[in-house]
């Protein structure tokens, strides 16, 4: 869960195409009785993701008692004013990347109804519901800042016209977003899922289909202008990143999100 939390806060910072995150205060709510080796365990992760993961330090924080656990913080960089890639500024015929498959709300579901009433899942394989839940935990843990590293190994990236990380309001949320103070859409042609998140979504209800299932500590969702897409791809797989062109900004549904009829979805079962 620190692990979670710290990737999740610092992929703010990253989805500003900012490549180093110079520290994170930490805040900590837990209950009076919690054992002190889980918020002691929480506070580890946290830095180990810091320190190990992004090369970065805690700096500080706070932690209070309260009925509902809180675990995250706040987190800074520094980037130069021109070197900011904005959440809004997507342009005509704009390709769109996902760095991340999607369907974390669906499988940690899974995570708690095999703890708590398994005989709900009896239908499915359990090895391959524990294979899906590690996918998931490893897709939180995984931070986003080899994708700016990547980005900033290029001398000019002005083919990024606009940059969001997927979280809570899923892909189709931060697609819309991307659009504000445009008359432009977004059509999304493909769908990466972790294995078994489409069949589970449907099954509890999650809005899968519209590609607004929540997610935490997410992908980028990257708008790249057309004829610099596949060599962007291809650069980030070259780093080891997994990615998809996704779909493309038009003008059919100004202001929308729309999924194509003919949407390719893409199961991932290694990450």
């Amino acid at each position: 869960m620190g692990q979670i939390a710290a990737c999740n806060v610092t992929n703010d910072i990253f989805a500003m195409n900012v490549p180093e995150i110079s520290g994170m205060l930490v805040f900590l709510a837990i209950q009076p009785t919690t054992p002190m080796t889980i918020s002691e365990g929480i506070l580890k992760g946290i830095k180990f993701f810091m320190e190990k993961k992004i090369n970065s330090k805690i700096v500080g924080g706070h932690t209070i008692y309260s009925e509902w656990p809180l675990i995250g913080g706040e987190a800074s960089g520094f980037v130069e004013k021109t070197k900011i890639i904005p959440k809004q500024g997507v342009r005509l015929g704009d390709k769109l990347i996902l760095t991340k498959p999607i369907g974390i709300q669906a499988i940690m579901a899974s995570y708690r109804i095999l703890k708590d009433m398994p005989d709900l899942l009896a239908h499915y394989s359990k090895s391959e519901l524990l294979k899906a839940i590690e996918i998931a935990v490893k897709v939180m843990t995984t931070p986003n800042q080899h994708v700016i590293k990547t980005i900033h190994s290029y001398q000019d990236f002005s083919f990024i016209h606009a940059m969001s990380d997927v979280t809570g309001f899923g892909l189709a949320g931060h697609a819309k977003e991307m659009l504000q103070n445009s008359s432009l859409s977004a059509k999304l042609d493909k769908i990466p899922y972790i294995k078994l998140a489409r069949d589970i979504s449907e099954e509890l209800g999650y809005a899968y289909d519209e590609c607004k299932c929540h997610e935490t500590a997410g992908g980028m969702l990257l708008s790249v202008a057309n004829n610099y897409a596949d060599d962007f791809s291809n650069t980030l797989k070259k780093s080891k990143i997994k990615n998809w062109i996704i779909g493309s900004i038009d003008k059919k549904k100004p202001g929308q999100v729309h999924i194509s009829e003919n949407v390719e979805h893409i199961e991932v079962s290694e990450f």
